[in-house]
């Protein structure tokens, strides 16, 4: 079996999660193991994520919390952290929730990782960039001039603040990522990508609903994303914990392209063999005045870092992740 690339043993939050699941896998793919996961399982379905992928323990988070704060060396010695567990709902309007599970946790295991010798790769967001007015600019961002359109954003900016004003940007990485979607991801109900949402729309009824525009600068369909691969989205967050990696501050994890709502479409109806059929709804009031028309990931931050691996075209993408995924409802690793 190859060699640890991390160097010792890894803990995952959010491991059961999208994007924490893709990334076991990754790291199995690696010839590691030697992963404790860390998540909230509850009722729904994310726990099948773990049932094809290899890892040495599962604790809860509440409880890797609580004994964390009473044994700092409960788990053993880690070598690599990856804080990717949040609640990801842009519609979550607990504030109160948000604050202690996105941001006051966070503070809590950052802090547990910088004193423990652990490199520290925490899942910021793009929302924290609100509607892009002040730019997207992770080379030198005005974080105090950022203004997210909902509090899950808001929750992950206040620890972005917190840990420029304390110096820990210095020392740790904040991945702000862009639109991830592909395997794993089924759990996530209404948040789940649009990738997901049109296969089942198409499977049942044929045709695909996008939302109309509310923007004289886009035509309906014509909205713009940088969507990325989760296979792609974890070689990013892994590249950050690689044996020699020293890059530290907040990265856009993206694929450096923005594609119309129209062109992804294109893509799913493509991978399915068929013939592009949308129709463009209403888009609910109450979202309308926190929509992004527009979001490009500008990763040459990233690849300042020595990451040089390109982003998966957006057609083979949703290729891979519609035929192999999607259609014979395929977990990674299964």
């Amino acid at each position: 079996m190859p060699s640890n690339p991390l160097g010792g043993r890894i803990l995952v939050t959010g491991g059961a999660g999208f994007i924490g699941s893709a990334l076991i896998w990754a790291l199995n793919a690696r010839g590691v193991d030697d992963i404790v996961v860390c998540d909230i399982l509850q009722s729904d379905e994310k726990w099948r994520n773990l049932v094809p992928l290899r890892f040495a323990d599962y604790v809860e988070g509440p409880a890797l919390r609580a004994r964390l704060a009473q044994s700092p060396g409960a788990y053993g010695k880690f070598s690599a952290v990856f804080h990717l567990g949040a609640c990801s709902a842009t519609t979550e309007r607990d504030a109160s929730y948000l604050v202690d599970n996105n941001t006051g946790f966070t503070r809590e295991l950052a802090a547990w990782a910088l004193s423990t010798g652990a490199r520290f790769v925490y899942a910021s967001s793009a929302a924290t960039y609100g509607d892009g007015a002040q730019g997207m600019d992770d080379s030198n961002p005005a974080l105090e001039l950022l203004r997210p359109l909902n509090m899950y954003g808001y929750s992950k900016h206040l620890f972005d603040l917190h840990a420029r004003r304390l110096g820990w940007l210095e020392r740790i990485v904040g991945l702000k990522y862009f639109n991830v979607y592909g395997p794993n991801e089924a759990h996530k109900g209404d948040m789940r990508s649009v990738v997901a949402k049109a296969h089942v729309q198409i499977r049942e009824s044929g045709k695909l609903g996008l939302f109309k525009s509310y923007d004289p600068k886009y035509p309906d369909g014509g909205q713009m994303r940088d969507f990325l691969y989760v296979k792609d989205a974890v070689e990013m967050t892994l590249h950050f914990a690689e044996k020699g990696a020293t890059a530290s501050g907040l990265f856009n994890i993206g694929s450096g392209e923005a594609h119309t709502w129209l062109t992804l479409s294109d893509a799913i109806f493509g991978a399915l063999g068929l013939k592009p059929n949308v129709e463009f709804i209403d888009m609910p009031e109450s979202l309308r005045a926190k929509y992004q028309y527009y979001t490009k990931a500008d990763i040459s931050k990233l690849r300042s870092t020595g990451f040089e691996k390109p982003a998966t075209p957006l057609g083979d993408a949703v290729a891979d992740y519609v035929r192999n995924y999607l259609v014979p409802d395929k977990r990674l690793g299964a």
